[in-house]
């Protein structure tokens, strides 16, 4: 049992950054922030959960399983992630490419400590066992004067794969494609430096400030860290209505308005990037339909253009409702990885990504989020972030696109270095 207590919040953007930075005395930190970023679905405008009174972690061999009985068992508040590579606990796969970050296929945890922000509303969720310290708690977080260090440190970008490589693995990609193996897959490379120290928490926040995206997060676990600024919700389950929102379609940003607003139009019109968006939408209805009530599967919004700080995007919407005897674990299981980030058939484009790619993906297009005590959760897509184990000073981040039959390798090449820029330019500072 918890106990609630609600609270009237005068700067809001000063107390996010105030919680964060309290935050980090505790072992296990999940902080979720939507950047006042305007959307149809929505709970909370940030969210932090800390200090674990009971966990799971585990890799992927019945992941699902295991997650689906923390769940069903505890019925409170979950906190956590899901990993690429559990796609080896719904089908025959592996995952055998280089992995220099260690971080388990799946965490989650439920906290001691819960705040919930909305609007000018804090509601504080502390379990019983430990309710005598929100008063303290909340002088010491109003006390704190958001002060972060940076650690000076040299860092030196390296990329996995080449681009004579990327165009080589891309065009190898496109001979699938045109035999008919796949219709679509999402190629990734990864950008990492070692033996690197980082202020974990001084790298989100300049991260987060580049990008100010609605699914953004600050993960730990001990001495791993996820620091996430991903514009994509992967999924969410509000009562019996499921929603997914795959983001596919992209172009760069104009600081001339003018010409920003024709970027964003010829987005919305262009034949591959809509046709990337529509494969991905029918793979997510082919998914939903899984755990659906019979005919309630709908496509909201069909490629609709949003734009972020950096970038237009091709977002779509759609939507379901569970069918009576599924669990909120099985409607994750029966969709996961999400399409967006794997491709058309999706089976047979995650055996072909495992062959071209050279790193293991691990949390990198994996999701983060929560579960409700009532069995709703929401999940974004990890994107756009940067992970660091502390332990052996490794610091990676990834990019990818989708390769269609229409795609020009030259183009996805720099389409990745586009998408990578926000990392690189918040490490390469550091």
């Amino acid at each position: 049992m918890r106990t609630s207590v609600i609270l009237i919040i005068q700067d809001t953007n000063h107390f996010k950054q105030q919680l964060l930075q309290w935050s980090q005395q505790f072992r296990e930190v999940v902080f979720l922030d939507s950047n006042n970023y305007e959307q149809r679905y929505t709970s909370y405008d940030a969210v932090l959960a800390v200090d674990a009174l009971t966990s799971v972690q585990t890799d992927y061999l019945n992941a699902f399983e295991d997650l689906n009985t923390y769940q069903q068992t505890t019925k409170d508040w979950l906190f956590g992630y899901l990993s690429y590579d559990l796609k080896n606990d719904t089908e025959v796969l592996y995952s055998a490419n280089h992995d220099g970050l260690g971080f388990p296929d799946l965490f989650f945890f439920q906290p001691k400590k819960l705040f919930l922000l909305k609007g000018s509303q804090l509601e504080i969720c502390y379990l019983n066992m430990c309710d005598y310290e929100i008063d303290a708690d909340f002088q010491e977080i109003s006390n704190l004067k958001s002060e972060i260090s940076n650690l000076k440190s040299e860092i030196k970008i390296n990329q996995r794969i080449s681009k004579e490589s990327y165009l080589d693995k891309a065009g190898q990609m496109l001979d699938h494609i045109y035999r008919g193996d796949i219709y679509e897959a999402n190629f990734c490379m990864e950008f990492y430096a070692e033996d690197v120290v980082i202020n974990p928490l001084e790298t989100y926040t300049r991260l987060n400030a580049i990008s100010e995206p609605p699914f953004a997060a600050f993960f730990k676990n001990h001495k791993n860290y996820l620091l996430c600024a991903s514009p994509e919700r992967y999924i969410r389950k509000d009562g019996t209505k499921i929603i997914s929102q795959p983001i596919k379609g992209t172009a760069k940003r104009s600081t001339d308005s003018i010409d920003d607003d024709a970027i964003k139009h010829e987005l919305s019109v262009n034949e591959k990037e809509r046709s990337e968006n529509i494969m991905i939408v029918d793979l997510v209805r082919n998914d939903l339909s899984h755990t659906a009530e019979k005919a309630s599967v709908n496509v909201e919004e069909l490629c609709g253009a949003y734009t972020f700080k950096q970038v237009h995007h091709l977002v779509s919407t759609v939507v379901s409702h569970v069918a009576d005897g599924y669990s909120p674990v099985d409607v994750i299981k029966s969709t996961f990885p999400m399409g967006s980030m794997t491709g058309a058939p999706k089976i047979s484009a995650m055996k072909i990504i495992e062959e071209l790619e050279e790193t293991r993906r691990g949390l990198y297009s994996g999701a983060i989020g929560y579960f409700t005590p009532y069995g709703d959760f929401d999940f974004n897509v990890v994107i756009r972030s940067i992970l660091y184990n502390e332990s052996n000073k490794y610091v990676s981040f990834s990019v990818g696109s989708a390769i269609t039959a229409e795609a020009m390798p030259e183009s996805e090449y720099e389409e990745c270095l586009l998408k990578a820029g926000a990392m690189r330019s918040v490490l390469e500072k550091a």
